[in-house]
């Protein structure tokens, strides 16, 4: 418990201004000599009694009560309980990661002999990774407000950041394909096609007579089709640029927290298709998770993958593609989600190309909000122009490299952060659905 030497409060600073007003009628002989010494004897006796009592009370024992991990820009309430066994006035104010957006904070609360307060305040986590809360700060008034002194009371606790998984906890309610519905992804679905047996039922019109089980149909007396679902067991890959392509933001959060948050709920609705779903994180900072099977396995890309975080280097594409072409030999579906610039082709070209030999690509260009909104201004000056014709010559850059990676059989996906996760479940399912792998 850390403790501050007190500092006097207003009420002292207001009585010291007194005393000394009565100094100034004592050069007035307005007041007697002794009587302004034994003022001044007084209030120095009023100060040092006060402040002893302050120093001598008892710090509150206070708890916090939080959750252990935090979904990233998402608020999330805490609770103190402060407890004493003296009547108090304090003003309260955590000591939560610096740079967290707050509101409820400081407050001030009158504390009663033996029983105990609560307050809840709210919290914004705005970046992934390992903080600490070091405590609780009280200022603590003495009993004649003459005083206030800091304590750092209560106990440090560790907290992890994760992606926001919020909509992870919900798709639980889902099928998979609600859920997928959930996200934006627009399905089109082929009835009775696929490769997987599903079902038998009554044959519909429109069913192939490819469909019709001739046995069944005899035993039942009528048609009876089957029914086939998507493959299942395929494998995917989620390729993350770790690069400074990464850094740029879109409100509170970097593009990869968007990333990072997409590449989970594309994973989460793979793994709950019964597909196999791993993630190589390369360019900065870098992690690899191999596939696995079952919803249990986003638990392990979370806890692989909540602390990256990007950073200001150049990715190279040719290297990570080298990596995930030796640690994954499995065909595979591999989504590269970066900022794709016209001067990353050569090397994202040569990365493709040895992706290719073995697996399905799409690459996911992310394209920054700010692009748009400078086409959409209105301009009406020289600077103003100027601005629109610099971003329409990015964009044409930007179009073309894109255009580059088609011609070369790649799937490319040109979207903003809103729409990312849409976007690779969408493209996702369509590759299943058309049998692609």
């Amino acid at each position: 418990m850390a403790v501050s030497i007190p500092r006097p409060a207003p009420p002292a600073l207001a009585l010291l201004a007194l005393w000394a007003a009565l100094g100034l009628a004592v050069v007035f002989e307005a007041v007697d000599m002794i009587a302004w010494y034994a003022a001044g004897a007084g209030l120095l006796a009023l100060l040092v009694a006060d402040a002893v009592l302050a120093l001598r009370r008892p710090t509150p024992r206070i708890t916090r009560r939080m959750p252990d991990t935090w979904p990233v820009g998402i608020e999330r309430p805490v609770t103190l309980n402060l407890e004493t066994d003296s009547r108090q006035r304090v003003d309260v104010f955590d000591l939560h990661p610096g740079g967290w957006s707050m509101h409820g904070l400081p407050r001030r609360l009158s504390l009663r002999g033996g029983e105990a307060t609560s307050l809840d305040y709210h919290l914004r986590a705005n970046a992934r990774g390992d903080f600490r809360f070091d405590g609780v700060q009280l200022r603590m008034h003495s009993p004649l407000r003459l005083w206030w002194h800091s304590r750092v009371a209560g106990t440090g606790q560790d907290v992890r950041v994760f992606p926001n998984f919020a909509p992870l906890a919900r798709f639980t309610m889902f099928s998979a394909e609600q859920a997928s519905r959930l996200v934006g992804a627009h399905l089109r679905r082929r009835r009775g096609e696929g490769t997987d047996f599903h079902q038998m039922r009554e044959y519909r019109i429109g069913d192939s007579l490819r469909q019709v089980d001739w046995k069944a149909t005899a035993r039942a007396r009528r048609l009876i089709s089957r029914e086939y679902q998507d493959e299942r067991n395929q494998q995917l890959v989620m390729l993350l640029d770790t690069g400074r392509r990464l850094l740029a933001r879109d409100g509170e959060l970097a593009h990869f927290d968007h990333v990072l948050d997409a590449a989970l709920v594309v994973a989460y609705l793979a793994l709950r298709q019964g597909d196999a779903v791993g993630m190589l994180a390369s360019g900065g900072a870098s992690a690899w998770v191999p596939p696995r099977r079952g919803v249990g396995a986003i638990d392990e890309l979370m806890r692989a993958t909540y602390a990256l975080q990007p950073q200001p280097v150049a990715t190279d594409f040719l290297a990570a593609a080298t990596e995930l072409s030796v640690r994954q030999r499995r065909r595979s579906l591999v989504m590269l989600v970066t900022n794709l610039r016209d001067e990353d082709m050569d090397d994202v070209l040569a990365a493709v190309r040895m992706l290719r030999k073995r697996h399905l690509v799409c690459v996911a260009s992310l394209r920054e909000g700010a692009l748009d909104q400078a086409l959409s201004d209105p301009v009406d000056d020289l600077p103003g122009a100027i601005r629109a014709g610099a971003t329409a010559q990015y964009i044409a850059q930007r179009n073309a490299a894109h255009e580059a990676l088609r011609n070369h059989g790649v799937m490319v996906l040109d979207v903003a952060c809103d729409q990312l996760a849409a976007s690779l479940v969408e493209k996702y399912l369509a590759v299943k659905r058309d049998g692609l792998l």
